[in-house]
């Protein structure tokens, strides 16, 4: 099967609208130069460039693995964007966030997913539960499901709390291996119980070399500020990391099926 890698088209961010939620990454809705609304995510937040990795990577992988996740592109912030935000948080924020950020397609009229109210079949939340163990996203919880209802489908949104290991400046090969024992509070996990189906499944698709594709859409921006010590060293430890995780995917799969044994 060929496979085209993925791209990324870049906008200039023209006009700050709303903040989406109170909190310390101030996501914020913004109108891009193509007229279209999107829900940037600063660099200058309290995460900074590795939220955007984050989101970037993890985003990328489900699209990859057939889910829906709103059209990722890069937003640029100019220097002159901030000067007539009156609010002093925001501005601080737009002065510390100039250059490349990231934005994903704003989905109007969404509503967010009630696990009691809308229903999953057993593949795609099997699917979506890998994914989070694979990524090691710590934020599909049924206090915050980062999952939409637009159109009567559903959309994945915010990963920026996944690939947390590069939080703890402990031994990537060390915890690409480790079962993600957060998955115990997976909103779908009640669900997930085709998980060997989708393991067999999503490893043929993530590929070495689809992996790479993917690493390789990281601006040289993100991974070269102080946070790092070298841009492509750094880039191909998230690649390492991923292919080293989908390698020994049993860990975490039977982690997660432990889990769910012990809730139903």
């Amino acid at each position: 099967m060929n496979y085209y890698p993925p791209e990324i088209r870049s906008v200039e961010v023209t006009r700050y609208l709303t903040p989406l939620r109170e909190g310390g990454s101030l996501p914020a809705i913004v109108e891009a130069d193509d007229a279209f609304l999107y829900a940037l995510k600063f660099r200058g937040a309290g995460q900074g460039v590795k939220a955007l990795i984050a989101e970037l990577v993890a985003g990328e992988i489900a699209r990859l693995l057939g889910f829906r996740v709103p059209e990722i592109v890069f937003a640029n912030v100019d220097e002159a964007f901030g000067r007539t935000e009156p609010d002093e948080e925001i501005q601080d924020l737009l002065r510390a966030s100039e250059g490349l950020n990231l934005a994903v397609h704003y989905l109007s009229g969404a509503i967010t997913f009630d696990a009691l109210v809308n229903q999953v079949d057993a593949k795609t939340a099997s699917g979506i539960v890998w994914l989070d163990c694979l990524v090691t996203n710590v934020d599909r919880t049924a206090r915050n499901t980062n999952m939409l209802i637009w159109h009567k489908e559903l959309w994945l949104i915010d990963h920026g709390a996944a690939l947390y290991f590069h939080h703890s400046g402990q031994n990537w090969e060390e915890q690409a291996k480790r079962p993600f024992v957060q998955i115990k509070d997976h909103v779908l996990l009640p669900k997930a119980s085709e998980l060997e189906t989708v393991d067999a499944e999503f490893r043929k698709i993530l590929t070495p070399e689809r992996i790479q594709a993917i690493v390789n859409l990281l601006p040289e921006d993100w991974l070269a500020t102080s946070a790092f010590e070298d841009a492509e060293e750094n880039r191909q430890m998230y690649a390492n990391f991923l292919n080293t995780r989908i390698a020994h995917s049993e860990i975490f799969v039977q982690e997660a099926k432990n889990a769910r044994e012990a809730l139903i």
